[in-house]
């Protein structure tokens, strides 16, 4: 009986070691969870239980049980590498298969499809055209295509206009810089995406009076075109009144707002795009004695965009960045968690799937819940402790050194009952 006693040992002490080898070479491999094995003493019993005086009968293997700490968090230079701080897995698709890992490091297939490197598929909260995100969950997949261009449908105008300023003697005329005051320039977009110079032009008429025209200029560099007041004729102003203390009261004509006019006719930009419906703001627009200054001069167009590059944020939100300074977002990363992380099945490749034991899949954004904040530009590594296991090493190797010494001295003793004479 003392051999097969010390025979249990020798094999809980060399599983033991399995499992610490196991560790030990993954101490580098990223997103990797480390385990350790538990042991049971094993009785002999009837059907009436175990006896009070029962000497064991060994040792079993009762569980190897995985420990889910979290790992250090190294940085990389890839954007797509992602770390999570805290508690969850990535969901992956693998061919129609959910798997889940802590293992971040992604790129991008042929397809757009941001996948690790076994080809397994990220998934995510997919966002619409408009850069709203869904609750529909899928596979994330990154699109190269052009962003497509804006045309400028709003400029936000806010400046002073000189009230010290004389009212010029000559008629009103773009070429001649004596028939107006100020004047300021910006681009606009029309529906192709082509740049259209718009210029205003405010020309003073009275005490706490302005008239102001616009006259847009397209890329062949054909004569400007006039933008005509919404209800007007060509040469029409749109007219600014003024307070005593230089605050703006009327624009005329105007939609009911004081400082937004009722916009111009539809322009035909000549690039064969469809006309420019352009409205301007004039919230902000002062009159006082000091020099003409512009301090906002937005609009809400832009040109075609190509894509430059691709951000990861805290929440887990993917947008993407465009040559035209716009951006867009594409996705959301999902993150899973479970109410019983050891009944995760193991997969192999850092990676687990849910099992009846692990219970069903906890799903949702990064930062919410239990779950915790995503890290673009790192990667988790092991939560493998070197030191700790090399130690666990020594003790294991001493526990078959001792179960080894067992049955030589059971191997003693049978010899010695064998040689009685």
């Amino acid at each position: 009986m003392p051999f097969r006693i010390a025979l249990s040992g020798l094999n809980a002490a060399s599983s033991d070691l399995r499992v610490i080898g196991n560790n030990v070479a993954n101490a580098s491999t990223t997103g990797f969870k480390k385990s350790r094995i538990e042991f049971a003493d094993i009785y002999a019993a009837t059907t009436l239980g175990v006896a009070s005086n029962a000497v064991g009968a060994g040792v079993k293997i009762s569980n190897v049980k995985q420990e889910f700490a979290q790992g250090n968090v190294d940085f990389t230079n890839n954007n797509l590498d992602l770390a999570i701080n805290g508690e969850g897995f990535f969901r992956l698709n693998e061919n129609g298969v959910t798997k889940y890992s802590r293992a971040g490091g992604f790129g991008v297939d042929r397809a757009g499809y941001v996948v690790n490197s076994e080809n397994q598929r990220l998934t995510g909260y997919l966002a619409d055209t408009s850069g709203n995100v869904t609750g529909a969950l899928g596979d994330i997949q990154l699109s190269t295509n052009d962003l497509p261009p804006n045309a400028t449908t709003q400029i936000d105008l806010t400046a002073n206009l000189d009230s010290s300023q004389s009212v010029p003697t000559a008629a009103f005329n773009i070429n001649d810089a004596t028939s107006y005051n100020h004047s300021t320039s910006l681009t606009t977009y029309d529906s192709q995406g082509d740049a259209m110079l718009q210029t205003l032009y405010f020309r003073k008429t009275g005490l706490g009076t302005w008239n102001m025209y616009t006259y847009l200029t397209n890329p062949a560099g054909d004569p400007p075109i006039e933008a005509v007041p919404a209800g007007g004729a060509s040469g029409d102003p749109v007219v600014l009144s003024f307070s005593s203390d230089g605050k703006l009261t009327s624009v005329s004509p105007n939609n009911g707002s004081i400082n937004t006019f009722a916009g111009y006719e539809p322009v035909n930009p000549g690039t064969g795009a469809s006309n420019m419906d352009v409205d301007i703001s004039l919230t902000g627009v002062t009159q006082y004695g000091t020099e003409f200054g512009v301090n906002a001069l937005l609009q809400d167009g832009y040109t075609t965009g190509r894509l430059s590059g691709v951000d990861v944020g805290e929440t887990g939100v993917i947008t993407a960045r465009y040559t035209n300074g716009q951006s867009l977002t594409l996705a959301q990363v999902a993150l899973a968690n479970f109410s019983n992380l050891n009944g995760l099945s193991q997969q192999g490749d850092t990676s687990w799937a849910e099992t009846f034991e692990s219970g069903a899949a906890l799903v949702g954004a990064p930062g919410t819940g239990t779950l915790g904040f995503m890290q673009s530009g790192a990667l988790e590594g092991s939560n493998v402790d070197l030191t700790e296991q090399l130690v666990n090493m020594i003790t294991a190797q001493r526990n078959f050194q001792a179960n080894a010494q067992v049955i030589e001295t059971a191997d003693t003793i049978t010899q010695t009952i064998i040689n009685i004479r």
